[in-house]
């Protein structure tokens, strides 16, 4: 299985029209959380227009798991056809996989039960990497809007079956990529 997983689109018609480009026949999208609103502390992203991002994401939700972020909130799940999950769980390849936003479980705060070899995959922060730390792997696919400290707009894919990680920018330039093994 193939994953593409994105974060932080924050409203922008732009970046959801960006990451539905790259989402083929054969993946999953993954979108951890901050979908809509750009927040009080961000600057408008580039088109911003939070219904087009419904309309573009409800044409996708057969392929698509969505994590209600921290500048989600309740009345955003009245304009998607696809429910808002506080976290995700799944298990493949004897690995298990933990999604959220990033602002209550993250590298500094781990989510209980986690073993090595499993792997977290949350945003928040808008900075994208890959790290490990007692065998387990963090991965932030940074932000697909409004990224921070100068990176690119980015995303992750991840293919279970090896699992290879890359994160990619939208000029197809890999920006890390890791075995999570």
């Amino acid at each position: 299985m193939k994953l593409l997983i994105a974060s932080d689109i924050h409203g922008s018609a732009f970046s959801a029209r960006k990451i539905a480009n790259e989402l083929k026949d054969d993946m999953r999208l993954i979108i951890l959380g901050d979908i809509y609103n750009h927040g009080p502390r961000n600057p408008l992203p580039e088109q911003y227009a939070p219904m087009q991002v419904a309309v573009i994401l409800n044409s996708l939700k057969d392929k698509l798991t969505a994590i209600q972020g921290n500048c989600d909130s309740e009345v955003d799940q009245m304009i998607s056809d696809f429910t808002l999950n506080r976290i995700y769980e799944m298990n493949t390849g004897g690995k298990k996989l933990f999604f959220s936003h990033g602002h209550v479980y993250n590298f500094d705060n781990p989510p209980d039960g986690l073993k090595k070899g499993d792997c977290v995959f949350y945003g928040h922060f808008h900075i994208p990497f890959i790290k490990e730390k007692d065998g387990i792997y963090f991965i932030n696919p940074g932000s697909c809007s409004l990224p921070f400290n100068s990176n690119p707009k980015s995303y992750a894919l991840l293919d279970t079956d090896d699992f290879l990680c890359k994160i990619m920018d939208f000029d197809g330039n890999v920006l890390f990529e890791r075995f999570l093994k």
